[in-house]
């Protein structure tokens, strides 16, 4: 018995197959990139901040005070044992609470620094929602409280995430704020969501900007940038382009063999010293060279 004849598929109708397949492919691809899009925009606000809750009596049993006042809870108070030579304000990372920071509270009080720990908006015990605008609002309310309350110079500083609201806040209050200390920060929040997500358009996606340079552009009080040499999570890059587009008076710290989480135990009182003398403008020191390199 001889086998059935099956006919030849006209060249055409091959062409046609592989277009369809291949559309079928890219409509698939398309789809699974608008997913990831779609999913990036929705749900930015998880992958950048990480608040821990927390009530106030639970942030207070370490000693600090509540700034301004229990009932009214916008951070942690910390007095020097004797008179303040100034204020710090410092605003914290994207995760955990301002209770989490302590470990700032005995190396800048032993350098006569009265220390506001400030809590972010929808953190610890706060109510309030998430995100550039409210952060920095918050912040810009903090820093024109602090000045009101406390005489003497006003020092702001922020870690990480804080580095960016503090950029955003001190814009808006330059007259109120004598020097500027960014911990671990990026040059713009694009650049660094970019290296993490090479594939992603995050530039049009990201609601939240936290232009620093931007920010502090003409800030022509004494800035100290304090990059981990190690830092997986923002690499050093971000931060000394952010140090390279300020202008002076300006310092560059580069904390060597420190990563995002441990560079703080890596400098000493010294390096404390020399960094709240620069920021108050003392000119004692002014022949260390304008790039610092802290070692282990």
């Amino acid at each position: 018995m001889n086998a059935p004849r099956t006919e030849p598929t006209p060249p055409g109708a091959v062409h046609r197959l592989i277009r369809h397949a291949w559309r079928r492919v890219l409509a698939g691809a398309a789809l699974s990139v608008l997913l990831a899009l779609m999913g990036f925009g929705m749900f930015q606000n998880k992958l950048l901040y990480f608040p821990a809750p927390a009530n106030v009596a639970a942030m207070t049993a370490g000693g600090l005070s509540a700034w301004p006042a229990a009932d009214d809870f916008r951070g942690l108070l910390a007095e020097p044992h004797g008179p303040a030579r100034a204020t710090l304000l410092l605003f914290h990372g994207n995760a955990g609470h301002a209770g989490h920071r302590q470990f700032y509270v005995d190396a800048l009080t032993n350098q006569g620094l009265r220390v506001i720990l400030a809590e972010y908006p929808g953190y610890g015990p706060r109510g309030g929602d998430l995100g550039e605008n409210s952060l920095v609002a918050d912040a810009e309310q903090a820093i024109v409280r602090a000045r009101a309350q406390f005489a003497g110079p006003l020092l702001i500083a922020g870690e990480s995430l804080g580095a960016g609201v503090a950029a955003a806040a001190v814009d808006r209050q330059r007259a109120a704020v004598a020097g500027l200390m960014l911990i671990t920060p990026w040059d713009r929040l694009r650049h660094v969501a970019s290296h993490h997500y090479p594939l992603l358009p995050v530039g049009l996606l990201l609601r939240d900007d936290y232009d620093s340079i931007g920010h502090l552009l003409d800030f022509q009080r004494p800035q100290l940038v304090v990059v981990a040499s190690d830092d997986e999570i923002i690499p050093p890059a971000f931060g000394k382009a952010l140090h390279a587009a300020l202008g002076e008076p300006k310092r560059l710290s580069i904390i060597d063999g420190a990563g995002h989480n441990d560079w703080f135990d890596r400098v000493n009182a010294a390096w404390w010293r020399q960094a709240i003398d620069f920021l108050l403008g003392d000119r004692h020191d002014s022949g260390n060279p304008a790039i610092v390199k802290q070692s282990s």
